[in-house]
């Protein structure tokens, strides 16, 4: 790489961690920077999952407040998204790239729409609770967990819009604020990425120097998504997960 391409990984890694931690599709930034700069896809794709672990881990470090009380829902989820990572790296390797691009934008379409009507879903969801009398699971039941672990094969395949599909789907079966079910995505987000690099490590091809940069660049973008991220109402944060997600659909179109 020369100094310019060093640099705009960097900053690519940067813009990565801080919206990852926000709301998701961080690599929709640094992946087309990667490819910019003369690595094949496969190769760019493990390097961008391996660098940005860092950012992951900083932007759940950053919101450590509000994953106050949540350890069994975390512990729970985190196993299936730890096989759904470990099976979406896999595929990686396994299948063609053209098998998962397809539907990705359908996936973050139907993300989206979720997310939009999250707050209705919810509330016809808590007026049948009352209905029945059956209360809220605090780990979302089953449903959740298999949603998620789907995500998360996704997510161990490409990364980009995850976080966006795990708001979505805990948004809808949890009862609970938008900023406390970002940090458990940050979370999940942190795991799928490591769980994915690790078995990179062992049996793809990377790029160690776009590794470091976007590392370094995401760590720091964590901390600055968790400051940015905690004070944004759970309207706004709504309307940026919406913004984000269809400029990532434009963007998967487009390529």
């Amino acid at each position: 790489m020369t100094m310019w391409e060093m640099l705009a990984v960097f900053v690519a890694g940067i813009s990565a961690g801080t919206i990852n931690t926000i709301v998701g599709s961080g690599t929709l930034i640094t992946f087309p920077v990667l490819l910019a700069t003369g690595l094949p896809p496969v190769t760019a794709t493990v390097s961008n999952a391996l660098g940005l672990i860092p950012g992951s881990i900083s932007g759940a470090i950053g919101y450590r407040k509000e994953l106050a009380g949540q350890r069994p829902r975390v512990l729970k989820l985190a196993v299936g998204a730890l096989v759904g990572g470990l099976t979406g790296a896999t595929l990686l390797l396994a299948l063609p790239s053209t098998a998962f691009e397809t539907i990705v934008p359908i996936l973050v379409a139907m993300a989206l729409v979720l997310v939009i009507l999250q707050p209705r879903i919810s509330k016809a969801v808590q007026r049948r609770r009352e209905h029945t009398g059956v209360p809220a699971r605090p780990d979302g039941g089953p449903l959740l967990f298999v949603g998620l672990m789907l995500a998360s094969v996704y997510g161990g395949y490409f990364t980009a819009a995850q976080g966006i599909i795990y708001l979505s789907l805990m948004g809808m079966l949890l009862d609970d604020t938008m900023q406390r079910l970002n940090a458990v995505k940050n979370v999940l987000a942190a795991l799928v990425n490591s769980i994915a690099a690790l078995f990179f490590l062992f049996v793809a091809d990377f790029d160690w120097t776009a590794v470091v940069l976007i590392a370094v660049g995401s760590a720091l973008g964590g901390q600055i998504g968790a400051k940015v991220g905690r004070r944004l109402s759970p309207t706004v944060l709504r309307a940026l997960v919406v913004t984000v997600g269809t400029a990532a659909i434009v963007q998967l179109l487009l390529r």
